[in-house]
Parts: structure tokens; sequence; C-alpha cells
């Protein structure tokens, strides 16, 4: 297996941070998260992106990516559930500072679960999931080069989504005010909810 090489691997740790450190729905959701709740309380959130996407990596490197994008069926039901959770997380993010104002008690972050799952319908991750696995498995030895993909995947992913919670969790102060807040999570929703537009434009 060649990817432990200095090249490859170079290059995959470059590729998995790309997907994992810039913007999409999964460091959107820990921002506004780190700046409702603080760094602690989104740890959680956080360790359940962090597994939830190993998992997934898996399952693309097991074929079930393969079988989604063969299936125009599968496909589509992909797209409705992932537009649909994605917007209705959306609408929770703009109503997050509301909800916390108003019944602090029973205010939450996601939970490390919900964040797993929040995973299978995530279509930035499942582009990063096929990508990885399409351009980075050594087909010799698919379950070592596919648990060492994922691997490294889930090491990238853990520190870069801390990055945007810790950054969420900076802007609490400058963002104490609720009409700063309020427009801080309406901004992180509509965002959110925009990341939902190139699922609606594939495939006809």
């Amino acid at each position: 297996m060649s990817l432990p090489l200095a090249g490859p691997l170079a290059a995959l740790v470059g590729f998995a941070t790309a997907c994992s450190l810039t913007p999409g729905p999964n460091n959107l959701m820990v921002l506004a998260s780190g700046l409702n709740f603080g760094l602690r309380r989104t740890l959680p959130h956080v360790l359940g992106v962090t597994y939830g996407f190993f998992v997934l990596m898996m399952a693309a490197g097991a074929g079930l990516g393969a079988l989604f994008a063969a299936s125009n069926v599968l496909y589509v039901a992909l797209q409705v559930v992932a537009v649909g959770y994605l917007l209705w997380l959306a609408w929770k993010i703009a109503h997050g500072g509301a909800l916390a104002d108003k019944r602090a008690g029973r205010a939450a972050p996601m939970s490390s679960f919900g964040a797993a799952l929040f995973q299978w319908a995530n279509p930035k991750g499942w582009v990063a999931a096929i990508s990885g696995m399409a351009l980075y498995v050594d087909r010799g030895r698919p379950l070592a080069s596919t648990l060492f993909v994922a691997g490294v995947f889930a090491a990238v992913t853990l520190p870069s989504v801390l990055v945007w919670a810790g950054f969420g969790a900076t802007l609490s102060d400058f963002l104490a005010s609720p009409a700063r807040r309020r427009a801080f999570n309406w901004t992180m929703a509509l965002l959110l909810a925009a990341s939902a537009l190139p699922i609606l434009f594939e495939r006809a």
C-alpha cells in the first residue's frame, strides 16, 4: 500500500483539510453552537461529527456511495432527506437565540449521536467521502487502505471542526446583545439553508 509514503500521505492530508476546514453545514452548525452554548457544551457535537464522518467514510469505501450514485431512486431519496433536514436545522439555528433566552434551562446543543447521524444527510460529507475513497483507496488492499483513509480524515476533522466551535465561542462576548446574537443566528441559518441549494440542481 503506497499511501503512508510522504507524497501520497501529504496529498491525502491536504485533501482532508480542505474538506474539513472550509465552510460547510457541519462547520456552520458548530460555529453557531459554540456561540450559543460555549465550547465545552459543543464538544459532544464536535465528537459526533468526527466519528459520524468516519463511519460515513467506511460506508463509502464499502460501496454504499456507489450504490446511491448508481440508483436514481435512492439518490433522489437522499436528496429529499438532506434538503429537508438542512432546512429544519436552519430553522432551529435561526430560533436558537430566542429559545436560549426564554427557556435557558431547556435549550441544548446537538447531541453527539445526532451530529453523527447528520453526516448521512450532509451533502458535503458525501462528496468528500466518495471522492476521498475514489482517490486514495488502494484497490489491492481495500480494507486496510479504507481504514487508513477514514482514519486520516477523522484525525483531520476533529481539530478542524474544533476550530470552528472555538471561534463561535470567542464571538460570545461580542454578540452578547440579543439583537446581535439574533442577527448572527439568522445569518448562520440562511447560510446553512443556502448550502442545500446545490442539491436541488443536481440530477434532473
